[in-house]
């Protein structure tokens, strides 16, 4: 990877993009509490009871009131193309985890198999189950393997055409984003 701690100021403002199950949410948590501001999960935003969707517009405008009213800084981790034009242009840093589908697969399919089981509460009252995990067209399992390239192609155009001025860190591996998780928490804890 090659990043030395010197060079991980990543500011305070940073978005987390990454494929279903390669840890957005458990990175962007760390380094909200290593650099000491809100952990905006776009989520627990989006997603109301039974798994119905927020119109774009509510979204937008809820994502907005948050990033304008934590003045300090944010992390903000999710996907959501309507979103990229209008949180990637107040980025400091984007942490974008390319990890292997394998990898990524594998931890989506422990983490589905562990919430169905357990009837894990997921923003709200949703909840996964067997039958929506294993069972339907809505599963998160075959949006993960159809999505894949969808999801590559659009970050990377979002980041091409997009105006920002956010440094990327493309981390390929869970050893990489550990070891950049490591150098950006002591950073901040030298400040």
């Amino acid at each position: 990877m090659g990043y030395t701690a010197e060079m991980l100021n990543i500011g305070r403002r940073v978005v987390v993009y990454g494929p279903t199950g390669s840890g957005k949410t458990t990175v962007a948590a760390r380094i909200a509490e290593c650099i000491g501001v809100p952990h905006i999960e776009l989520d627990a935003i989006f997603w109301l009871p039974d798994w119905t969707k927020k119109s774009p517009e509510e979204f937008r405008a809820e994502v907005g009131a948050l990033l304008d009213g934590y003045r300090d800084g944010w992390v903000c981790d999710g996907n959501y193309s309507a979103l990229r034009e209008f949180t990637l242009p107040q980025a400091d840093a984007v942490v974008w985890l390319r990890l292997p589908f394998r990898v990524t697969f594998w931890r989506l399919l422990k983490r589905t198999v562990s919430r169905a089981w357990t009837r894990e509460p997921l923003w709200g009252t949703n909840r996964e189950s067997w039958r929506l995990s294993f069972l339907s067209r809505e599963s998160l399992l075959l949006y993960a393997i159809r999505g894949r390239r969808r999801h590559l192609r659009g970050i990377t155009q979002t980041l091409n055409e997009v105006s920002h001025k956010a440094e990327v860190y493309e981390l390929r591996s869970a050893r990489e984003a550990e070891d950049f998780l490591e150098k950006v928490c002591s950073v901040e804890r030298e400040v």
